[in-house]
């Protein structure tokens, strides 16, 4: 069984095909950042254009890559949502083309859920119940997936996601886009300890996390340093708001496993990919005997093979999608 993923949810042209649920053929990347870095973000309209133009030749890279044929392909899966609006469009619509033109099953996958059913490419097959933690450039949220397949809310960010909070202090700070990898790079050479920001809601006693206040406290920090003509020392800046963010991802979610009698746990999407939170989260769980699934990193970033691994899970469990299907750009990972 083969299945062909398409990955057009933000900034990344991205296209997968597995075979059998569990193994990976190809995983096909046609990245945008030299196109949003001089706004410090991604803009949608540009995206969407540059997904257009992308799109059918990285399907073909793909095809190459993995040594197959659309006449190979048992399926075409594509992220509906969530997503931005217009990126979402040109997946679904090449997907709803492919799947008529070929009169294939098309599968509409939830962006979400795909982050967290690609770690089956590394590690075998998920085997529910175990929580997860999504963290990303526009999600941070805490889940339990339960013995049914299906995702429950335990808890996530009432404000900034992890993701964009990197974004906007590398930004404050004069880094490159994508924040999050060059804070991620500049914090090796920096102290922790050297500033101590806030842990907001560390106390609070349920599984949710706050960064604006974080985001607020490193800026006023900075500004009042500068007031006081003191130049700080930016890797240490980065290493201490690092640890913040990790401090209490870690915290949250190895609570939230804990309580709720969970001995797995799934770290997932772009973010999984810092170096700290993957130490610190290891450390972590291992030392609550919680087992640890973290995708490598070219698999925790937007990519076509968590969409083609997640669309097989749907197909070996006969859900198809129409082609009507529709975006949703805010479309839930539970309930």
């Amino acid at each position: 069984m083969i299945v062909l993923g398409i990955e057009t949810s933000c900034d990344e042209t991205a296209v997968g095909i597995v075979e059998d649920r569990l193994t990976l053929r190809s995983n096909v990347i046609a990245s945008q950042i030299e196109l949003h870095a001089p706004y410090g973000g991604v803009v949608p309209e540009v995206a969407a254009r540059a997904h257009l133009e992308q799109l059918l030749p990285t399907i073909d890279h793909a095809l190459v890559e993995a040594g197959v044929r659309l006449s190979d392909v048992d399926a075409i899966a594509v992220t509906h949502g969530p997503g931005l609006i217009g990126a979402l469009l040109v997946g679904v619509s090449a997907a709803k083309g492919l799947a008529l033109a070929h009169d294939l099953p098309l599968l509409g996958v939830n962006h979400l859920r795909a982050h967290v059913e690609v770690a089956q490419l590394e590690h075998g097959e998920l085997e529910p119940p175990l929580a997860a933690l999504v963290v990303s450039g526009g999600h941070t949220s805490i889940v339990a997936m339960d013995a049914d397949g299906r995702f429950r809310q335990l808890g996530g960010t009432i404000d900034d996601a992890a993701g964009e909070a990197f974004d906007k202090i590398a930004r404050f700070i004069g880094l490159g886009y994508p924040g999050g990898p060059e804070i991620d790079r500049l914090a090796r050479d920096g102290d922790p300890t050297a500033f101590r920001f806030p842990r907001a809601m560390a106390g609070s006693g349920d599984y949710d996390v706050s960064l604006s206040g974080l985001k607020t406290a490193v800026i006023r920090e900075l500004r009042r340093l500068e007031a006081a003509g003191i130049e700080p020392d930016l890797a240490d800046v980065a290493a201490s708001f690092q640890e913040a963010i990790v401090d209490v991802q870690v915290d949250k979610t190895l609570a939230a496993a804990r309580d709720q009698a969970l001995e797995t746990l799934v770290m997932a999407g772009g973010v999984a990919a810092n170096s700290r939170l993957r130490e610190a989260m290891g450390d972590a769980c291992e030392r609550a005997g919680v087992r640890l699934l973290i995708p490598s990193i070219p698999l925790c970033t937007d990519n076509g093979a968590m969409v083609a691994a997640s669309g097989a899970n749907l197909l070996a469990a006969g859900t198809t999608a129409s082609l009507d299907l529709a975006v949703d750009p805010s479309l839930p990972l539970a309930g």
